[in-house]
């Protein structure tokens, strides 16, 4: 998968859970998980690569929470066009 994208769960009409698919190698599966807090968690591949976060409380968790995941990570910030899902 060479884009990232974010899939979101409803329930209700509200956000459930959510997972940002970064950008991976074809095949590429989760070998650890990390908790960063806030309901974030980051999954790495064996080689040690961030290849997603999970968003498991998507109505406590901001964009800006999830930027500061991201930038240590060397993944590009998430913009608004893609956080407006998680938003409305």
């Amino acid at each position: 998968m060479k884009h990232r994208y974010l899939e979101v769960t409803f329930r209700k009409g509200r956000p459930f859970a959510a997972y940002l698919y970064l950008p991976r190698s074809v095949g590429a599966k989760a070998a650890r998980t990390l908790d960063a807090g806030n309901g974030l968690r980051v999954d790495f591949d064996a080689r040690d690569i961030p290849i997603g976060v999970e968003i498991t409380a998507p109505g406590y968790v901001s964009v800006v929470e999830l930027n500061a995941i991201l930038a240590p990570l060397g993944v590009e910030r998430i913009g608004p066009e893609e956080w407006a899902p998680l938003a409305a």
